[in-house]
């Protein structure tokens, strides 16, 4: 039998969680918090509030993780959690219904941002967008939502979603020209 102090692997980690010890609570925080606070830190612009919807989604992991069944990564059930959770304070703070409808535009896809930036460098970048865009944005490109269910989530039309995008890479692209990033044409 291993010691309630010490979880061989994340299996034994996640059903200690389960049974509510503590210990393995502040280990699961102590082993995710950063990284969580990277995805919250995507979305929400201010420091202080990526730190309260982080902190509002790792209590809600521990009180929901009996709903985790092992099926999928359990990272990956996290990350759901924190973009949920974040969305849902951005719900709050932001009408995404008062964005701009456009349709019709084309930009050229050139050099993808991320390719060539340092993670810091593009939270600096995602920091400088607009709510709409930057949300959008992160759904789409980081998190790997199509248009339909980004405008679920958010309730706004499919052609909101993708003209978001699209002005948020060209404000991204713009701001890359701006700031001399180098690697970026």
């Amino acid at each position: 039998m291993i010691p309630k102090t010490t979880y061989v692997n994340e299996k034994d980690l996640i059903q200690a969680c389960q049974q509510q010890e503590r210990k393995a609570q502040k280990l699961l925080f102590d082993r995710y918090s950063a990284k969580m606070l990277g995805i919250c830190r995507r979305y929400v612009r201010n420091q202080e509030d990526a730190e309260d919807v982080m902190i509002e989604g790792m209590y809600k992991i521990m009180s929901k993780i009996s709903q985790y069944h092992g099926g999928g990564s359990f990272e990956g059930w996290m990350r759901r959690v924190m973009v949920n959770e974040a969305l849902m304070f951005l719900r709050k703070a932001h009408n995404f219904k008062m964005t701009v409808e456009i349709s019709n535009i084309e930009i050229k896809s050139q050099i993808t941002v991320e390719d060539h930036l340092a993670a810091e460098d593009i939270l600096k970048l995602l920091e400088k967008l607009p709510t709409g865009y930057r949300t959008v944005f992160n759904l789409y490109v980081v998190e790997g939502y199509k248009h339909r269910e980004i405008a679920e989530i958010l309730e706004i039309s499919i052609n909101t979603s993708k003209s978001q995008l699209i002005l948020a890479k060209k404000r991204l692209r713009s701001l890359v020209q701006e700031n001399r990033m180098p690697g970026v044409g």
